[in-house]
């Protein structure tokens, strides 16, 4: 009996984690492609600020964040979390 009542609270545990990490690695990498393709999205800023080019740190830091937000997706695709 309290086997199967931890057994029930991992998997509803590990389910909370990977819904966390696919909603986080879909925010995450969405900030990352605006960083990066922010000169095509055509938005006007209210303040007339030019969305110019992205400088280096920018694409940069877009890179890095696609990369983290793909491996939280993956990392609640596997639901790896109790080993």
């Amino acid at each position: 009996m309290l086997e199967e009542y931890e057994r029930r609270k991992r998997k509803q545990v590990a389910g909370m984690k990977s819904l966390m990490d696919y909603g986080m690695g879909g925010l995450i990498l969405l900030m990352g492609l605006v960083f990066i393709f922010r000169m095509y999205l055509g938005v006007n800023h209210p303040v007339n600020i030019k969305m110019g080019k992205p400088d280096t740190l920018e694409k940069i830091f877009g890179g890095l964040s696609i990369v983290y937000g793909l491996w939280r997706i993956y990392r609640g695709y596997k639901k790896n979390y109790f080993r």
